[in-house]
């Protein structure tokens, strides 16, 4: 008996994961190079790692935040979404507030302009990232995002619209019982017989579009 086939991450997901692995990396390659130079826990001066400043302080910092990145990519791609979100406005919001206290006592991560750049830049990439494929109006049938929204619940997709849109009218509906009633009795008419296997095909359509829609919905 083989096992059932595992499907392929959706592509918004995939985006998520693969922004925070790289993302995760580069932080963490800035944290390591920080701490094998041994640098001063605390200093407010910092020294030049990778064309920023840095101190010990930062670089454990670097580390732990990559780390987190790249477990949430590990983890799934909603929480990859979730977590770099997060993180971009932390870095937003770091750089900002690093930007009032260069060349103050309150420097802790020994941050110079260029550092509040990088936080800056690096926060833009992170929402970017982490927001893509969530916030949008016009998100596609598929969108994981689209299909766990609670208005989905009471909106239909496309295909199934459409399907709604095929369906008969009043008296075509009266003309399907009579065409139902005489399959049943067994003697229907090849014209009840049409119509009977027409509708049953639009029903099986909607089916087939609410089973797509509820396995999308479960993938991670």
């Amino acid at each position: 008996m083989t096992g059932r086939k595992k499907e392929a991450p959706h592509p918004v997901h995939t985006v998520h994961r693969v922004g925070a692995v790289v993302l995760g990396l580069v932080l963490w390659v800035f944290g390591s190079l920080g701490l094998s130079r041994g640098l001063e826990f605390f200093s407010t001066s910092g020294q030049a790692v990778l064309g920023l400043s840095s101190n010990g302080l930062l670089s454990v910092i670097s580390l732990a935040t990559g780390a987190v990145l790249i477990g949430c990519a590990a983890w799934g791609g909603k929480q990859a979404s979730t977590v770099t979100t997060a993180f971009g406005g932390v870095f937003l919001l770091s750089g900002l507030l690093h930007l009032a206290v260069l060349n103050s006592p309150w420097n802790v991560l020994a941050f110079r302009m260029p550092n509040v750049l990088f936080s800056l830049v690096v926060g833009l990439v992170l929402l970017f990232t982490g927001l893509y494929g969530r916030l949008s109006g016009g998100l596609p049938p598929d969108n994981p995002y689209r299909q766990q929204h609670p208005i989905r619940e009471r909106r239909p997709d496309p295909e199934e619209q459409l399907v709604e849109q095929r369906r008969p009218p009043e008296d075509e509906e009266r003309r399907y019982e009579e065409a139902e009633i005489a399959m049943g009795e067994g003697h229907p008419t090849p014209e009840q017989t049409q119509i009977v296997l027409r509708d049953q095909a639009r029903r099986r359509a909607v089916e087939r579009a609410r089973a797509r829609r509820r396995a999308a919905g479960g993938r991670s």
